[in-house]
């Protein structure tokens, strides 16, 4: 089946499924190929998704390669380096009550994935499920997102052109999106927010389809009086700010001891500075809010402000989408910006008397995808951690856990459900199939009727004695 020659959703549904019960998909030459096909595809295009990714969002060079585009690559490299270790059946210990036996787990493809991405990093949500998706032999469709339509049109294009719909294709439409959530898929894979991921997860369970939500969540930032005033602020301010604060794992508010929160205000200022310049607004580095109907997101976000202490930044121009990078101080918890994840340049600082008094507030919300910890003080990090729950953590760190492929990623509670990024993905999009082979040459006719009354304590004693 040519590319593009598939223009009706249900069609489409049936070809792939048609195309995965072939058994073309599963084999690791098949694989392997894809794989790598779709790396040149990506070299080839580098440009115009760098290009794209500023159009929608104003990331800079540096953003859209350090967050997206050299990000997929990393990880379509080390897929495929371990693509054939991770195929290979995993041997498990057969218990001497199953011999002459042996025992294993082998991974087989789901089938049909349909793979949702959000606008806030339009590329590389949608294709690192993708390509955990491909390496577990399934067929795929995928829908970006259409407020980021410059790098929705480069996506189809991409991938119209250079792989068989019956293999991969791309919908656009939330029309045509709801159809495939109906079309009882094999699995779904959905990155965004609560309230849609609620919908798709509904939408899902009428036919029992498996899911995976990456959802978000307030994600706390403790900061207590040792930290490091250098690079911990830093790497603070450039974890929320990256992307203009539209980052499902930025840090969404600040939860520090009231001993060093001047300290940190005034070293935050400071940075603010170094990174953006005296405007923000002129700097090529810092990016825009994306645009989306009725522009809701930005005025969501300019709501948020008013009536709050603004400690720097503060501006706002619609006519560019621009927020400017702002710190809130003398929040309080029953403010409307500590009610939802803010998606935002805006840093709100909540300060603390006590250590408990702090983690008690987040026990008290959902469930966040990240939480930080900046301090160097082991027994403060090591408390807040047992104490609490997040998908992923990080130590004076920000961000950057997500590119650790050797580390799972995901969400818990209200953050998410399920886990990916390096093996986990190839697992996520892979069922564990288990199997058991025993020999014919002898058995126990212990096992078989008709059961003799007698039997009874033999045979506890022969399964406690197997255990």
């Amino acid at each position: 089946m040519v590319a593009g020659q598939i223009l009706d959703v249900r069609q489409l549904v049936a070809a792939q499924k048609s195309y995965f019960k072939s058994g073309a998909t599963k084999s690791y030459d098949f694989r392997l190929n894809q794989l790598k096909k779709l790396r040149q595809v990506l070299l080839d295009n580098e440009q115009a998704i760098v290009k794209a990714l500023y159009d929608d969002l104003h990331k800079s060079s540096f953003e859209a390669y350090g967050t997206e585009f050299s990000f997929v690559l990393k990880d379509l490299d080390h897929t495929i380096s371990s693509l054939k270790a991770w195929m290979k059946r995993k041997k498990v210990t057969t218990p001497l009550f199953h011999q002459l036996g042996s025992s294993w787990i082998q991974s087989e493809p789901y089938g049909l994935v349909y793979v949702m991405a959000p606008w806030n990093y339009p590329f590389q949500l949608l294709m690192a499920p993708v390509i955990g998706a491909m390496a577990a032999g399934n067929t795929i469709i995928m829908k970006p997102s259409q407020s980021t339509n410059h790098i929705c049109a480069v996506i189809e294009k991409m991938v119209k052109d250079n792989f068989s719909a019956e293999y991969m294709a791309v919908v656009t439409s939330h029309t045509d999106s709801d159809i495939v959530l109906e079309e009882n898929v094999d699995y779904v894979f959905f990155t965004g927010g609560k309230r849609t991921g609620i919908d798709v997860y509904t939408k899902a369970a009428k036919t029992l389809t498996p899911v995976t939500l990456e959802l978000g969540g307030k994600s706390p930032c403790f900061i207590d009086e040792s930290v490091n005033m250098n690079w911990g602020i830093k790497r603070i301010i450039w974890g929320k700010f990256t992307n203009a604060g539209q980052t499902c794992v930025a840090p969404d508010y600040v939860l520090i001891d009231k001993k060093v929160k001047a300290k940190f205000l005034e070293e935050a200022k400071k940075v603010i500075k170094e990174f953006y310049g005296d405007n923000p607004k002129d700097s090529k580095d810092f990016g825009r809010i994306v645009k989306s109907s009725n522009n809701k997101n930005f005025k969501k976000l300019a709501s948020l402000l008013e009536g709050m202490d603004i400690v720097c930044g503060g501006e706002i121009d619609e006519s560019e989408n621009y927020i400017a990078p702002t710190i809130l101080d003398n929040v309080k918890l029953t403010d409307a910006i500590m009610q939802d994840e803010i998606f935002g340049p805006i840093l709100p600082i909540v300060e603390y008397n006590t250590l408990d008094e702090a983690i008690q507030i987040v026990k008290n919300g959902g469930k966040p995808l990240a939480l930080y910890i900046f301090s160097e003080n082991k027994m403060y990090a090591e408390k807040i951690l047992s104490e609490t729950s997040s998908g992923n953590a990080s130590i004076n760190e920000c961000l950057m856990h997500v590119g650790q492929f050797n580390l799972p990623f995901g969400g818990v509670g209200d953050s998410g459900i399920g886990q990916y990024h390096g093996k986990l993905s190839f697992d996520t999009f892979s069922h564990a199939k288990g199997v058991l082979k025993k020999s014919t040459l002898s058995d126990l006719k212990l096992r078989f009727p008709p059961y003799k009354e007698s039997n009874v304590n033999l045979l506890k004693k022969l399964i406690a004695w197997l255990n």
